[in-house]
């Protein structure tokens, strides 16, 4: 047996007690438990137990913060930025100190702002200018007309290309050829640019490939099968381009704005290989006219007097290589119906305050692009 003073030395252990048999034996109260303290005596308790009944702010010291009525910021440091006046906006807090500053727009040119002065717009010029000068529906509003002539420089190249095409009409297919291929592919990149669609490569190359294919076409099938394979190319390059927009992750408004812009570049550029089918003499006869048409269109005179002189000088072109020609006589008809569609795609070309590029692409390849089918039809009627 030990004696007794090997237990006067230190203190007794402290029985361990159930947690649910000292919590009933102590009435709900802390008295069972010991004396210590009661974060001693839940120590080993889990998380869900509750806590005995003491400071509110040990209760809910675990507990995630709740914002409660009222403004501090201590209840409302977790929340997220509100960007109006909530409420707890007061005397103290005025709705104007809130307010956030005007947004400045995103056009605005940089630099010092002067009050009260209007924004400064170009002039249009054919000087360089690759951009359009001001909104055509600004420039009715400020009493200016939204229509540019291409000029006498784009008058001068499409006089030069209707030439080349008049010679090589002469010479055979595959010397038209090559000017051929130059009037498609000015008439696929200008079309592009024209409607404001700019940079537009795949549409571009898009077009112009269905131009180079139609022209494939016609060289391969029998000179009374021309048409046929134009327009069959004409549609197989529109069902093309409607599955390639389709495919498109573009907003509905501009994926319908791109289709039709494909689709016109891509006829007009297709159109053009109406020149291969088309009678050789035909040829010559409607592209001279072109080319004597838009020059003259070009000259400083009044627009009805231009228009008129225009139209004579396309007919007098018409009469002169049809002579030289098997047209003979008709050569006036097919001078006459060119030199209207010329003036047709120089009215085109210059709507919409287009820029210098638009002048050197859309304004000299569309009188030649739209005079195409007329060289064709008029050819066979007068043929």
């Amino acid at each position: 047996m030990a004696p007794e003073g090997w237990f006067r030395d230190e203190a007794p252990a402290a029985p361990v007690q159930n947690p649910a048999a000292g919590w009933a034996a102590g009435g709900g109260s802390g008295a069972a438990w010991g004396d210590g303290s009661a974060a001693e005596q839940t120590a080993y308790l889990p998380p869900q137990a509750a806590a005995p009944v003491g400071d509110a702010a040990e209760q809910t010291a675990f507990l995630p913060p709740y914002p409660g009525p009222g403004t501090g910021p201590e209840q409302t440091a977790f929340l997220p930025p509100y960007p109006g006046p909530g409420p707890g906006t007061g005397p103290e807090e005025p709705a104007a100190a809130t307010a956030a500053p005007a947004a400045r727009p995103a056009d605005a040119p940089a630099g010092p702002e002067v009050p009260g002065e209007e924004p400064a717009y170009s002039p249009p010029t054919l000087a360089g200018n690759t951009v359009r000068a001001v909104d055509p529906a600004q420039a009715r509003a400020e009493g200016r007309s939204p229509i540019i002539d291409p000029g006498p420089q784009p008058a001068i190249l499409t006089a030069a290309l209707g030439l080349l095409l008049a010679g090589a009409a002469a010479v055979g297919d595959l010397a038209l050829l090559a000017p051929l291929v130059a009037l498609q592919a000015l008439t696929a990149a200008g079309w592009f640019r024209l409607n404001g669609m700019w940079p537009a490569r795949q549409g571009i190359a898009l077009a112009f490939l269905g131009a180079l294919v139609a022209d494939g076409a016609v060289l391969a099938v029998d000179d009374s099968y021309g048409p046929g394979a134009i327009i069959g190319t004409l549609g197989a390059w529109v069902l093309l381009t409607l599955v390639l927009q389709l495919r498109s992750h573009a907003d509905p408004d501009e994926r319908m704005y791109g289709l039709m812009a494909s689709v016109a570049s891509a006829a007009l550029a297709i159109a053009c290989a109406g020149y291969l089918a088309a009678d050789s003499a035909a040829v010559s006869v409607g592209a001279a006219a072109v080319a004597v048409a838009a020059f003259t269109r070009a000259l400083p005179l009044p627009t009805p007097a231009s228009v008129g002189v225009s139209l004579a000088a396309a007919t007098g072109a018409g009469i002169a290589v049809g002579g030289l020609t098997s047209v003979g006589v008709g050569g006036a008809l097919v001078g006459l119906v060119a030199g209207v569609c010329a003036l047709i795609g120089l009215r085109v070309a210059a709507y919409d305050y287009p820029s210098k590029f638009v002048h050197m692409t859309a304004g000299v390849a569309l009188p030649l692009a739209a005079a195409a089918p007329a060289v064709y039809l008029i050819g066979r009627v007068v043929g």
